[in-house]
């Protein structure tokens, strides 16, 4: 897989391929980060948890 997506990238020079592939994973942590976790943290609720007391 990862092969297929290096042999994909829009670059000649393996240097532009890995500036190209560091790019794109810091959109997609940026966009994990300022996006889907805001929107999926009041569903999970991380910091609820709870002991049971018997």
């Amino acid at each position: 897989m990862y092969l297929w997506i290096w042999r994909h990238l829009p670059a000649k020079s393996p240097a532009a391929k890995a500036a190209i592939t560091v790019i794109l994973i810091g959109v997609i942590a940026l966009a994990l980060w300022y996006f889907a976790f805001p929107w999926l943290e009041p569903r999970i609720k991380f910091d609820h948890g709870t002991i049971n007391e018997g």
